[in-house]
């Protein structure tokens, strides 16, 4: 039985989500991980089926949300969307003004994710190895795919919303990335700066019916599968290092609907190249110690799994 201190501080853990996927390259779903909810999270949302729509005609609405698990629930989103409207307008800040910085602690926080994925998975094997690999290979293609340039129509706002929602709750897949590469990213960060409720309600329709689906899956998968699964989601995460690198040299720029520039294909370089190419300082000193700060957190909240 959870306290109200426990459902703050879900709510805590639902804002980190929030703002992690602000990020193209991060997953909230790596948040959900190491904090110690995931598995949870999965769950529960694979409980809203038949029976529960049994469950609420016949023993009433009570009966109902303590078998969808209401109150976790309720605290989580709560906290994930408030962050979308308050924390994530400054991470979107940090990202435009200090770019090196938070991609640096973002760099650390899924360094010590992967670890803390990869140390559950027991008895390796060909097979695991070849999971792991194939998971680090996948999203590291992902991560070298150009953004697409689509317009944002009510379907592909929908089906953004379908698929980007997936890859939300994938630790090591990036939502926001997803969204990048389908051309949404942008239409649906203004429609959440701009609270235009269509467009919202359109994106929130397609993540319901992306979530509750996709769910089911992952459940399936660590309940039947749990190594394997483990061992796919830590290569995911170790493939995503590739986008969240913070020394990036931006080769071409499109132009968004609002006008301003935004980048469209970059390249990872080392502090030193950067430096010569851009003029610019690369902060090493700094970035390297908030890369630390980002692995001790995530260690952190690992540890608090225990």
């Amino acid at each position: 039985m959870r306290s109200k201190k426990d459902y703050l501080l879900l709510s805590g853990k639902g804002m980190m989500m929030g703002a992690a996927d602000a990020v193209p390259g991060v997953s909230g779903g790596t948040i959900a991980f190491i904090t110690g909810i995931y598995e949870e999270l999965i769950d529960t949302l694979k409980q809203f089926n038949p029976e529960a729509v049994r469950i609420l005609f016949s023993e009433g609405l009570l009966s109902c949300w303590r078998y969808v698990n209401g109150n976790f629930l309720l605290a989580l989103f709560s906290g994930i969307l408030l962050s979308l409207v308050s924390v994530s307008h400054l991470v979107l800040y940090l990202l435009e003004a200090h770019p090196i910085l938070l991609w640096s602690f973002f760099f650390g926080l899924i360094v010590a994710s992967t670890w803390s994925v990869v140390r559950h998975v027991r008895g390796w094997n060909a097979n695991l190895v070849a999971m792991f690999v194939s998971g680090t290979l996948l999203a590291y293609l992902l991560t070298e795919q150009a953004p697409g340039v689509v317009e944002a129509t009510s379907l592909m706002v929908f089906l953004a919303g379908m698929i980007a929602i997936c890859a939300m709750i994938l630790p090591g897949i990036s939502g926001s990335l997803i969204l990048l590469l389908m051309g949404m990213y942008t239409p649906i960060l203004g429609a959440i700066k701009g609270l235009e409720w269509v467009t919202l309600g359109l994106f929130a329709s397609g993540c319901i019916i992306g979530l509750l689906s996709f769910s089911r899956v992952l459940s399936w998968a660590f309940h039947h599968h749990r190594m394997l699964t483990l061992a796919l989601l830590g290569g995911f995460m170790l493939g995503s290092l590739n986008k969240v690198w913070p020394w990036k040299y931006t080769l071409s720029y499109t132009i968004d609907r609002h006008g301003e520039e935004v980048p469209l294909l970059q390249d990872n370089l080392l502090p030193g190249s950067y430096e010569m190419l851009t003029g610019l300082s690369s902060g090493f000193w700094p970035a390297i110690a908030l890369m630390c700060v980002g692995a001790l957190l995530g260690l952190l909240m690992d540890r608090q799994q225990n």
